[in-house]
C-alpha cells in the first residue's frame, strides 16, 4: 500500500520455517528494554499530585513533525531527550549471503484516563460528566493518563535491502473501552479509557563497505508521519498522537554486529561515519556475544544489564532500590491509596515493596563490584567485541595500526586526543579553556530549567569536553556558589554550549569600546561578581586536611564513578 505523500510501505517479510522467532530472540534483553521503555514513566512517590508526575514522558519521543518544527527543526544529537519526528539509527554488521534480519520498533502509545460520574438531567436520560476524582464505597478513583506499550517486528532478507531501502507500517489505531463502576448507594461512575491513531512508519537500508567483504552499514529510521497536529497544539494532547521511549532492537540469522564504542581496528574508521540522530546501538545480550543490538533514546554500553539484585522494575533504571523502597515503606497510608488509584503500576510496585520478603531486602543494601577486568591490568584487552585471529597486513607493507588505547572511559585520558583540562574552543571569536571566565546565558528554548536561572550569572570554566555526538559543553563553577569548592573537588559542574555563554573577555572589548566612544575610563576587566569572590571560601580551603573536604577521601572515587556512569547513561558530557 501507500501512504499520503507517495511513499511505499512495504508487508513483513516472513521468516523461512524452522529459525527461531522475534519473541525467542529478544526475551534474553527484555529487561533491559523494559527498564528503557517505561524510564521515568511514573516516579516516586508515585501519586498524581506529586510535582514530578505532572510533566511527563521524557525520553524517545517521536511526536507530530509540524507540532516539533513549530519553533525550527530540532538540532541533530544523539540525545534521545529531545522530541523530534522521528530516530535513525547507524550501525555495522557483518553477515552471510543468505542473512535475515529482525528489527523490533518497541514505544508507549500515552492511554487517556477519565473518571465520569452519571449527572442527571430534567428529560431522565442523564449525561455523563467527567471529574477528578471519585471516592466510591472508600476505593479511590482518579483521572490520569497511562501508556500502552506496543511492538512492530519486522524481518526481511539483507539481500533485499541491498537491492533498496523497504518502509514498513510502525503505527496503531486508536481505542476507546469504559469500565462501568456501580456504587452501593446507586451513584453511577465509569471509567473511560482512549488512545488517539498513531502514524509511523520504520525505513531499512543497507550499504556494503568496499574494503571489507560481507560487512555492511545497517539503518534503521523511525518517523511519526502524522501530519494533523497543528503547531501551538498543547503538549498534553500533541503526545497522545506520538510513540513514546521509542527504542529498537536488532538480531537476526547469520548476523554479526560491531560495537560503535569499542569497534575493532578495521571497523574504527566506519563507525566514526555511523550518524545516530535521537538514538544509540550498542551491544546487547550476554557478554561477548555479537548476535543483537539495542538502540536506545539513552546512552548505554554494550552488554547492558539489570542488576541481579533488583526485585523489579521502580521506573527509574539508574535508580537505588533499596531508598527508593525504604521511602516507599514511609508512604502514608493516604499516600499509598492515592498512588494505587493513579496507576496500576504504582500498584505493582506498592505490592512488591509491601511484600518483599527479608532476605529481597537485605541484598538491596548494596554489592561491590570491580569496575576492572580481572588479571593483570596492563594485559587487559576490550570484551566487547571479539578481536579476530590474525590481522591481514596492509596491503603497502606499513606497519600495522597501533593498538587502540585500553584505558576505560571513565578515567582521565579514556578518550585519545581529548583532554578537558587542557582544550580549548571558540566562543564568540575568543579562545577560551580551563580557568577562563564566562557569562551564562541559557538557550530560551530547550534548555534546562534549572539553567534558566542561573541566567547573566558569572562563572568559570572548569573544563572543554566533547561529546559523543560532535557537540562540545564547557563545565563551569559559579564565581558566587559558596559550595564551588566542594563540587570541583568531586567534578560536579554546571554544563553549557558554547552559544550558551560568552566570555568576559569579550564583553570587557565591547565596554572598552563604548567607553571609548563616550570619552569615559573603563577597567581592562569587569568583575561583577567582585564581592562574591571576596566573601566567598578561598579554593582550596587551607583548614581543609590534604585540601581535601574532611571525611570525604574515603566516598570520593565511589562517588566520582558513581556520577560517571550516571552521566554515561543520560547522556551528560563525562566528569
Amino acid at each position: 500500500m501507500r501512504r499520503p505523500g507517495g511513499t511505499a510501505v512495504d508487508g513483513p517479510a516472513r521468516a523461512e520455517p524452522g529459525t527461531r522467532s522475534a519473541e525467542a530472540e529478544f526475551a534474553q534483553v527484555r529487561a533491559v528494554a523494559d527498564a528503557i521503555c517505561y524510564e521515568g514513566y511514573l516516579l516516586y512517590p508515585y501519586r498524581r499530585s506529586s510535582p514530578k508526575n505532572r510533566v511527563r514522558w521524557q525520553f524517545g519521543i517521536l511526536a507530530p513533525r509540524p507540532w516539533v518544527e513549530a519553533d525550527g527543526p530540532v538540532p541533530p544529537s544523539v540525545a534521545g531527550a529531545a522530541e523530534s519526528w522521528r530516530q535513525h539509527t547507524a550501525c555495522l554488521v557483518e553477515a552471510a549471503s543468505d542473512a535475515l534480519l529482525r528489527v523490533r520498533v518497541r514505544y508507549l502509545q500515552v492511554q487517556g484516563k477519565r473518571v465520569e460520574r452519571r449527572v442527571p438531567t430534567r428529560d431522565g436520560e442523564g449525561i455523563w460528566e467527567p471529574v477528578e476524582s471519585a471516592d466510591l464505597g472508600g476505593e479511590l478513583h482518579l483521572s490520569f493518563d497511562e501508556a500502552v506499550e506496543h511492538e512492530t517486528d519486522i524481518e526481511v532478507e539483507l539481500a533485499d535491502l541491498l537491492a533498496g531501502e523497504r518502509t514498513f507500517p510502525a503505527g496503531v489505531p486508536g481505542g476507546e473501552e469504559t469500565t462501568a463502576l456501580a456504587g452501593a448507594d446507586g451513584e453511577a461512575l465509569r471509567v473511560v479509557r482512549y488512545r488517539r491513531p498513531l502514524a509511523a512508519r520504520t525505513t531499512l537500508s543497507a550499504h556494503p563497505l568496499a574494503d571489507r567483504p560481507g560487512a555492511h552499514r545497517l539503518s534503521v529510521r523511525t518517523e511519526n508521519t502524522d501530519d494533523t497536529v497543528p503547531p501551538g497544539t498543547p503538549r498534553d494532547e500533541a503526545l497522545r498522537h506520538a510513540l513514546i521511549a521509542t527504542h529498537t532492537l536488532l538480531g537476526g540469522e547469520g548476523v554479526e554486529f560491531v560495537s560503535l564504542i569499542d569497534p575493532p581496528a578495521w571497523a574504527a574508521p566506519h563507525a566514526d561515519t555511523c550518524r545516530n540522530l535521537h538514538t544509540f546501538p550498542v551491544l546487547a545480550g550476554e557478554e561477548g556475544t555479537r548476535r543483537m543490538m539495542l538502540s536506545s533514546p539513552i546512552l548505554l554500553s554494550d552488554h547492558p544489564q539489570v542488576a541481579p539484585e533488583s526485585p523489579g522494575d521502580l521506573h527509574d533504571a539508574a535508580e537505588i532500590d533499596e531508598i527508593l523502597s525504604l521511602r516507599t515503606f514511609l508512604l502514608t497510608d493516604e499516600e499509598k491509596r492515592e498512588a494505587r488509584a493513579t496507576d496500576p503500576r504504582a500498584a505493582a510496585i506498592l505490592d512488591q515493596v509491601e511484600n518483599m520478603p527479608r532476605e529481597v531486602f537485605a541484598r538491596l543494601h548494596g554489592a561491590i563490584r570491580s569496575l576492572e577486568p580481572e588479571g593483570n591490568s596492563a594485559a587487559r584487552t576490550s570484551t566487547s567485541t571479539p578481536v579476530p585471529a590474525a590481522a591481514e597486513p596492509p596491503p603497502d607493507g606499513d606497519d600495522p595500526a597501533p593498538a587502540r588505547a585500553t584505558t576505560p572511559w571513565w578515567q582521565e585520558g579514556g578518550d585519545e586526543g581529548i583532554s578537558p583540562s587542557t582544550d580549548s574552543v571558540l566562543v564568540a571569536g575568543v579562545p577560551v579553556r580551563r580557568g577562563h571566565r564566562v557569562v551564562l546565558r541559557p538557550r530560551a528554548r530547550g534548555a534546562d530549567a534549572h539553567d534558566i536561572f542561573l541566567a547573566g550569572r558569572t562563572a568559570q570554566i572548569a573544563g572543554v569536553f566533547h561529546d559523543v555526538d560532535g557537540s562540545v559543553h564547557l563545565a563551569v563553577t559559579l564565581d558566587d556558589d559558596p559550595a564551588a569548592e566542594v563540587n570541583a573537588w568531586y567534578g560536579r559542574y554546571f554544563y553549557f554550549r558554547t552559544d550558551e555563554v560568552h566570555p568576559l573577555e569579550a564583553e570587557a572589548e565591547a565596554d572598552a569600546d563604548a567607553d571609548a566612544d563616550t570619552g569615559a575610563s573603563a577597567p581592562l576587566v569587569r568583575e561583577p561578581s567582585q564581592h562574591a569572590k571576596q566573601t566567598a571560601p578561598t579554593r582550596p580551603h587551607p583548614g581543609a586536611p590534604d585540601h581535601q573536604p574532611p571525611g570525604l577521601a574515603t566516598a570520593a572515587p565511589v562517588t566520582a564513578v558513581h556520577d560517571r556512569l550516571r552521566d554515561r547513561l543520560q547522556g551528560r558530557p563525562k566528569t
